[in-house]
């Protein structure tokens, strides 16, 4: 992982320890690694550098304000599925008008906000969506731009509940309806048609897939020119896969060379909407042993990070690494090399964080969740009333806390008891 690396047998994020870290901070604690953020973006920038192109970063992977403070330091655009990842966006010093709203429930008041941010671009999921936001626009005397999500039908071979590109999938418009709606668009007040968008799913760990989808995309755009719709951007979403364990995914320009070599001549300016790929693996969440509890039948790391900091394993039945951050086979601390199921203190049988780990651990070791930087914190909850993470971006040897450690006071403040009489 970029911006995480061995040093006298410790894990450093970047030039700091995360023993000090987690010291300084308390656990469970997310750590990011600004250079590795700067790192896989530049790759898709790097990538795209020959085309005219837009790199609209997916909020929802990790919305927290320093991380897309950094990504709009370096120009990035930025895909929302909602209006308070808009203000998000915005306070984080994002360009509005590099946002592209994706999601199929936008409500009357998210679409006023984001028409009267000006934003890029609506990416359009529905029939009713598009009349609302037309009516919506008309009535304010303003035009939202719009691209269709066309929902090509195509098996991305992922995990079902991150697959989004196939007909059973609540996303987007059927390939066949697309041509029919793109003319009803056109006749609608208060919208400009600028582009078609697509997005398959998440995790993708093959380019064919992709190429199977620009295909659909590009076939569709021949159909619209021929009546009299042109189209000036093709956004083909993000999904693209990183390697948590043993995976081998491709890299974004072993991707995106094949997509540009495919678009030549064709005057779109390609949109990309990553988020995995850019921040999952420039975070791991750190975690202390609380207790080792073994049993006949299992061994048991009660740690101190729970399902509701990290729901992906419990979810998704996610397999994430598992490392402790230090060696300490000098150590005079009695260790116990076994499997463990990593647990937490929630009360749920599915609160786990891996299983079957071969360990040697001890009572208050320090464990890293490896990967972690997407889809963790932002699906976290307040679950058994505990307080969600703290947040710290690493920027070489100085540790920035991003987001403070709830208490039970933040918790507490939003709820009230019925007063009597």
């Amino acid at each position: 992982m970029t911006g995480f690396h061995w040093q006298n047998n410790q894990l450093f994020a970047e030039d700091i320890a995360l023993t000090e870290i987690a010291s300084r901070f308390g656990t469970p604690c997310f750590v990011y690694s600004r250079a590795a953020i700067m790192a896989n973006y530049r790759a898709y920038a790097d990538a795209l550098a020959s085309v005219p192109h837009m790199i609209c970063y997916a909020v929802k992977a990790n919305s927290n304000l320093g991380v897309l403070n950094v990504l709009a330091k370096l120009g990035a655009g930025f895909d929302i599925v909602s209006g308070g990842e808009l203000v998000r966006v915005l306070e984080a010093g994002g360009n509005p008008n590099k946002v592209i709203f994706s999601g199929v429930g936008k409500t009357i008041q998210e679409m006023e906000a984001a028409l009267d941010a000006n934003i890029h671009c609506f990416n359009v999921e529905s029939l009713a969506e598009l009349d609302r936001l037309s009516a919506v626009a008309d009535a304010r005397g303003q035009v939202a731009r719009i691209s269709l999500r066309v929902n090509p039908d195509i098996d991305a071979g992922t995990h079902p509940y991150i697959s989004t590109g196939l007909k059973e999938n609540k996303f987007g418009i059927p390939r066949e309806e697309a041509v029919a709606i793109y003319q009803h668009a056109q006749s609608l007040p208060g919208l400009e048609i600028i582009g078609v968008d697509c997005h398959i799913g998440s995790q993708l760990l093959s380019t064919e897939p992709f190429m199977d989808t620009l295909e659909r995309m590009l076939s569709l755009i021949d159909d619209l020119a021929a009546k009299g719709i042109n189209i000036s951007h093709l956004d083909l979403g993000g999904g693209l896969g990183i390697q948590y364990l043993n995976e081998v995914a491709p890299t974004p320009a072993e991707l995106l060379q094949r997509i540009i070599a495919r678009c030549t001549n064709r005057n779109l300016t390609l949109a990309f909407e990553p988020g995995r790929s850019i921040i999952a693996n420039a975070g791991v969440l750190l975690m202390k042993v609380e207790y080792l509890k073994e049993t006949t039948g299992k061994n048991f790391a009660i740690v101190d990070a729970a399902m509701n900091d990290i729901i992906r394993p419990a979810l998704y039945q996610s397999i994430m690494d598992i490392v402790p951050v230090r060696t300490l086979s000098g150590s005079s601390t009695k260790r116990t090399t076994a499997q463990w199921d990593l647990v937490g203190p929630i009360c749920e049988t599915g609160d786990f964080l891996g299983k079957n780990r071969t360990l040697s651990l001890a009572q208050g070791d320090l464990l890293a969740m490896m990967s972690a930087g997407a889809y963790c914190f932002t699906m976290s909850s307040n679950y058994n009333t505990r307080n969600r993470a703290a947040e710290v971006i690493v920027d070489g040897n100085i540790p920035h806390v991003v987001r403070r450690r709830e208490n039970y006071s933040d918790q507490l403040a939003l709820e009230s008891v019925i007063e009597e009489g």
